[in-house]
């Protein structure tokens, strides 16, 4: 008599039972689930199939493909809830990964292979017919496939699998699901709208950024800060502001403005723009003008860079150059966006330009005579 064994070396029926059983169970108590399959890559000099790597050094595939036909499963998984993770430093949102099974002999037979990455599932159940946009189409999920192995629960009591355990990520609006995102988002008006255009959050986020640059260019105009205009306020001996006449049709002895403070020491980081200290109207010109009124200032605009003056104690005394620069314009050159950031200055060396990062030893080496 032989010996009872759950266990046996080959797929008998036994085996057959329990597949059969188990992918029914799939039918009444799963979900449909589209497969997009991954057939290889094609950047336009190479076709490379779903076995090979299009780039060997970070390995990736960029420029992936996916096949006409979509083909349809069946799955189960766990539904989550919106969920914060505070396990780590910050705040993560772990909603956007998913787990789920799917019947190992089914699949393959249906895709023709084992599922593998870079396959893209489609879940139906999960459109959002009530979105906030302007399409009259729902929205669709998809994800994709990142890990794949042999699932606990799906070993039956014959210790053989049944099940694929699949790990699944949501997909963006990246280079890899082109062939994807630009399908017709409604299959009745294919020269419509694409699914990047109702599933893509590349405009909005273009747009929060300009808006972004927008509120900082309001903030801070210019390169640079200034910190002059902390100041003690001037007094007289009797402990009032002191104040002087401002000349501007008010008769002299008239005290009417308040008596600027002498400034000394540090005050800010490219403080010079082409406004005066007091915000007072000033002249320009590349002379001075004949009759100046004391404490005016003006702007010599034949100097490099211009150079702003006060005409004070029967002279003109240099009070700045003008170097502050706008931050967002293309007058930057006195700042590390011009001199660093967008430095574009090359080198000549005997005649011949080089990069800014050559060796000159390098440059500098005798040619060899041909």
């Amino acid at each position: 008599m032989p010996r009872i064994s759950l266990y046996k070396p080959e797929r008998g029926n036994d085996y057959e039972f329990l597949d059969r059983q188990i992918l029914e169970m799939f039918t009444v108590g799963g979900t449909d689930l589209h497969v997009y399959k991954y057939i290889g890559t094609d950047d336009g000099q190479a076709i490379k199939d779903h076995t090979q790597i299009q780039d060997i050094l970070f390995l990736e595939n960029r420029d992936r493909k996916y096949d006409s036909d979509i083909y349809r499963l069946r799955c189960i998984y766990n539904v989550q809830d919106i969920d914060f993770d505070l396990s780590q430093f910050g705040l993560f949102l772990s909603n956007d990964t998913l787990f789920m099974t799917v019947h190992i002999r089914e699949s393959v037979k249906t895709l023709g292979r084992k599922i593998m990455p870079g396959d893209v599932f489609e879940l139906p159940h999960l459109k959002d017919e009530y979105a906030l946009n302007d399409f009259s189409v729902s929205l669709k999920r998809f994800y994709v496939v990142e890990d794949i192995s042999r699932a606990a629960e799906g070993f039956s009591q014959t210790w053989w699998p049944h099940l694929y355990r699949v790990k699944l990520k949501q997909i963006y609006d990246g280079q890899e699901y082109k062939d994807i995102l630009d399908l017709p988002a409604e299959e009745e008006n294919p020269g419509g709208n694409t699914l990047r255009d109702i599933l893509s959050t590349y405009e909005k986020e273009m747009q929060l950024s300009n808006a972004v640059i927008d509120e900082a260019t309001t903030s801070a105009e210019k390169s640079g800060y200034d910190i002059s205009h902390y100041f003690s306020i001037t007094t007289d001996d009797s402990g009032k502001v002191e104040l002087i006449s401002d000349n501007t049709g008010v008769p002299d002895g008239v005290l009417s403005v308040m008596e600027p403070p002498e400034q000394s020491g540090y005050q800010g980081y490219i403080i010079g723009d082409q406004i005066a200290p007091n915000g007072e109207t000033f002249g320009f010109g590349v002379t001075f003008p004949d009759e100046p009124v004391t404490n005016s200032y003006f702007l010599r605009t034949d100097f490099l860079p211009s150079r702003l003056f006060q005409f004070k104690n029967g002279k003109w005394n240099k009070v700045y150059d003008v170097t502050r620069a706008e931050l967002y314009g293309s007058d930057n050159a006195n700042t590390q966006k011009g001199t660093f950031i967008n430095n574009d200055n090359v080198s000549t060396i005997d005649g011949e330009q080089v990069p800014e990062k050559q060796s000159l030893s390098k440059a500098l080496r005798p040619k060899a005579d041909n």
